[in-house]
């Protein structure tokens, strides 16, 4: 099997219907021999900013001397970004080769298995493959019944900030999903919570305190001194001044202080980690495609900006950085999303929408996107093709505007590697 007969079988598993549950998972690692009993996990769940935490972490970790396995999704310009050793994505060739043992395996004891299932199977091999001291592991979808959560005895279980997504499969309101994010919590192991609505924290607590574990809190209110720029923000957290980051939003120094919590209970754990690599890992972390400036006049910024809870965030950066400027969006969404109400909240600070379809199969075409924005008066024009997304924005905007792509994390990558290309890097 090759790298693209791999990917082939990955997207293509004979069994394609999302099935939450456990048990094939187990079955499929019991036949691997169980890889991830031998690994060290933190355990991230969440609705926003799990992805976020988990890049800060695992690059705190590795400044601290560990060698870091970190599983996310998804990947913004290429499939291996899911599956990292020390910052390094998987190669071709072990991608290739644990996918067609993984396969074997599967065909020989009849194992029912999805996509998220087999790339959830192929991280655990290839970490432990590559001895990884700690495995950074985000939760794909929910928590309870996602594939991540066959791990049994995690350092640490972390919940971000927790909002309305994915309801057909989580529930219709915050506590419902709540629980089904609380369900990676394990017996007698700390959890850290993301501060934020009672109803929200009194599920988690309940289960928690079910399975015998302490719940931890970052104090929002402690995070001090802000200075920020698109260079990136300094802040002080607690007792620890100046640290600094290039991730840009409140919503980022929020993240950053749950991590800063995180290092403080993996050191209670046996897990040193000195404030030199507190610093210089928080400080180096970079997080592709959210709210990320990678074009210069006019400014280009990506953001997979995609429920309420993260537009909501992007709002609040485009009139913190971008205030009195044009602002022309690329915008692209996913049919099951509130795309009405995600259109209401942002079209005050947009001067003009560009619809793309992003490369899913849930994806709205970009003629109905545009449609939705006329019947609400908004100006919109429809493009047939990402590279034509951006020579209409690029128009719109002229020297002064400001370009911002934003809705689905499934084509800003696409827009990341279009205008990094030749054609348009000559024009910054």
């Amino acid at each position: 099997m090759n790298y693209e007969e791999a990917l082939q079988y990955i997207h293509n598993p004979k069994y394609n219907s999302m099935k939450l549950g456990l048990d094939n998972i187990r079955l499929l690692m019991n036949a691997l021999g169980n890889p991830e009993k031998q690994l060290k996990f933190v355990h991230i769940a969440g609705t926003n900013g799990k992805g976020s935490v988990a890049s800060f972490l695992s690059h705190i970790l590795r400044k601290a001397g560990y060698k870091i396995g970190l599983f996310t999704s998804p990947y913004i310009t290429r499939f291996n970004e899911r599956i990292k050793v020390d910052h390094e994505d998987i190669s071709d060739d072990s991608l290739a080769k644990i996918t067609e043992m993984i396969k074997n395996k599967i065909e020989e004891e009849h194992i029912p298995t999805t996509e998220f299932e087999i790339m959830t199977a192929i991280a655990f091999q290839y970490f432990y493959e590559q001895q990884c001291d700690i495995v950074v592991l985000e939760v794909g979808l929910g928590g309870r019944l996602d594939s991540t959560n066959v791990i049994e005895d995690p350092l640490l279980s972390i919940i971000t900030s927790i909002g309305l997504d994915h309801q057909a499969f989580l529930g219709s309101t915050l506590p419902e999903i709540a629980g089904e994010k609380a369900g990676i919590i394990k017996e007698n192991t700390p959890v850290l919570l993301y501060s934020q609505e009672k109803d929200v924290e009194d599920v988690v607590f309940q289960v928690a305190e079910e399975k015998n574990s302490l719940v931890f809190q970052p104090d929002f209110s402690q995070i001090a001194n802000v200075s920020t720029d698109l260079s990136g923000q300094s802040f002080d957290y607690k007792s620890i001044q100046n640290l600094k980051i290039t991730l840009l939003g409140e919503h980022q120094l929020k993240n950053a202080a749950v991590v800063l919590e995180a290092v403080q209970l993996l050191n209670e754990n046996g897990i040193y980690i000195d404030e030199n690599a507190l610093r210089s890992g928080l400080a180096e972390t970079t997080w592709p495609g959210r709210f990320e400036v990678i074009h210069q006049n006019p400014i280009v910024v990506i953001d997979g900006a995609h429920n309420i809870d993260s537009i909501i965030a992007l709002i609040d950066n485009l009139t913190k950085y971008f205030k009195d400027k044009k602002i022309i969006a690329i915008l692209g969404i996913l049919k099951d999303k509130d795309v009405d109400e995600m259109i209401e909240r942002v079209s005050p600070v947009v001067d003009r929408f560009i619809t793309v379809t992003p490369g899913n199969p849930r994806a709205m075409k970009a003629e109905d996107l545009a449609l939705r924005l006329k019947n609400k008066n908004q100006l919109a024009m429809v493009s047939q093709s990402f590279e034509e997304a951006i020579d209409l924005a690029l128009e719109a905007a002229g020297e002064d505007g400001i370009i911002c792509s934003f809705g689905s994390l499934y084509y800003i990558g696409e827009i990341r590697k279009t205008i990094k290309s030749k054609k348009y890097a000559s024009k910054k």
